[in-house]
């Protein structure tokens, strides 16, 4: 190599400093970002959005210059790194926005096999420790919304924050009348940006509009719009918690918090303190595999009463969402993208079921053009219509299996992931409204599985449930 090829090399930025680490760095980032107020405007959130995306292209640029006079080793080395630091500089990007960008970053992290392994970890800590607002702020917030200090309210508030996410954060605290509490306050316009942030993606999307299938995507992106900002009024959240309170009352081993109305209005949410664990701190206990199938059990139930009992999708299954208690009990602390489904769509899911048990392929053909809200596949897309099918029989799979289904053996998750990249890569978009939500619930439930490593008879709890509304 040349001095001048040397010198331009060793010229450019380190992306990570060797002499910290990668702990280290997560920590400062999210702490300097709790100072920060959440940028609100249309042009103030492209210009932070377009600022993180270029950050990363020139951090990989930079990877690229410096592995082309390398051995191997280093090169898988550097770009090791070069991940770690892109994943860093998006969960920066996505933590200081919040909102809408940031519930794309646990989207993105829900799925392992679908991003470089640097990027599903880091970006993980957005579920659940994303930057916290300074106390400053959430003590105006609460005095705004509740009236008081925090003092004044209840009996008992910590000031710090033990969780904190794309729309809010949580405090421990203790009602006057001596219940322990955990209580989600919002973060300012943080509905704004989400108004802000689909503004904008309407905007990138303009070419689009001349395509075959903008009416379809605008249908999904407002349906998407609508949920999100939906989630945003914690008074909605409150009452689908106080339906899913009531529809687990009796199963021994799921429990979701009791909501008291008297504390909570659309920007603050109070509710049970639950004493348990988020999935990666459960799995550092070493659980056996017995205790892993039975987690896994208790996830897959509460899918399936929440389905048929409930008629509605808990459509947000990240680990966030879900905490492993002490006894061996589930609990369910997040109904805030709950969704209801309509008569018209309950009947299009009853469909749905009697296709895929009493049929055979070809019967699967007609819902699965109703999902897709597209007519005559078979003609005019025979290889869309394949992978369908391909797709439909994965998801199956685990709930037509004969004993315990083992999510973490075969490829399973990979074979997947690989489907949805493959459907992206060829822009199969289409898709009824409910549809995203289905995909993000049943993907999303499989991915915490396969984390997990749990084996489960699904088949067994699918037939019980379904046989229960009937």
């Amino acid at each position: 190599m040349s001095p001048e090829m040397g010198d331009l090399i060793a010229a450019l930025p380190r992306e990570l400093d060797e002499s910290t680490s990668t702990h280290d760095s997560l920590r400062d980032l999210l702490i300097g970002l709790s100072k920060k107020p959440v940028p609100v405007g249309s042009l103030n959130r492209l210009w932070s959005l377009g600022g993180m995306q270029a950050k990363i292209v020139l951090g990989y640029a930079a990877y690229f210059i410096r592995s082309s006079y390398v051995t191997k080793e280093e090169k898988d080395r550097r770009r090791n790194e070069a991940h770690l630091t892109a994943a860093l500089k998006l969960l920066s990007g996505m933590g200081y926005m919040r909102g809408a960008i940031m519930k794309i970053g646990q989207l993105l992290a829900a799925y392992p096999k679908m991003l470089p392994e640097q990027f599903a970890e880091t970006l993980g800590s957005l579920n659940f420790s994303a930057p916290p607002m300074h106390y400053s702020l959430l003590r105006e917030m609460l005095h705004n919304e509740l009236g008081g200090d925090p003092s004044e309210v209840f009996a008992e508030f910590e000031t710090e924050a033990f969780a904190a996410a794309s729309l809010g954060q949580v405090h421990r605290a203790r009602l006057k009348s001596g219940e322990q509490v955990a209580v989600k306050v919002q973060y300012p316009n943080i509905a704004r940006t989400i108004r802000d942030d689909f503004r904008n993606m309407s905007a990138f999307m303009l070419p689009m509009r001349l395509s075959g299938d903008w009416e379809n995507l605008r249908e999904q992106l407002e349906e998407v719009r609508r949920v999100l900002e939906r989630e945003a009024d914690y008074r909605a959240e409150a009452e689908s918690l106080t339906l899913a309170y009531a529809l687990f009352r009796d199963e021994p081993d799921i429990v979701v918090p009791r909501v008291y109305q008297e504390h909570c209005t659309e920007r603050v949410l109070t509710m049970d303190y639950l004493d348990g664990v988020h999935l990666d701190d459960y799995l550092k206990t070493n659980p056996s595999q017995e205790d892993r199938d039975h987690y896994g059990m208790l996830l897959n139930r509460q899918c399936f009463v929440n389905y048929y009992r409930g008629r509605m999708l808990q459509a947000d299954p990240n680990v966030g969402n879900f905490l492993f208690l002490p006894d061996g009990r589930l609990g369910l602390i997040d109904f805030g993208c709950a969704r209801p489904f309509t008569d018209d769509e309950w009947q299009f899911l009853l469909d749905c079921d009697e296709a895929v048990i009493n049929g055979t392929r070809e019967d699967w053909i007609p819902v699965l053009e109703r999902s897709v809200a597209s007519e005559n596949l078979k003609e005019k897309n025979p290889e869309y219509l394949r992978m369908l099918i391909d797709l439909g029989e994965w998801l199956w799979r685990p709930l037509g299996y004969e004993g315990k289904f083992d999510f973490a053996g075969d490829d399973y998750f990979a074979e997947g992931m690989k489907m949805y990249v493959e459907f992206t890569r060829r822009r199969y978009v289409r898709g009824i409204p409910l549809q995203n939500w289905l995909n993000r619930t049943f993907v999303g439930l499989r991915a915490i599985l396969y984390r997990l490593g749990a084996r489960v008879d699904v088949k067994s709890l699918y037939d019980a449930e379904r046989k229960s509304v009937q």
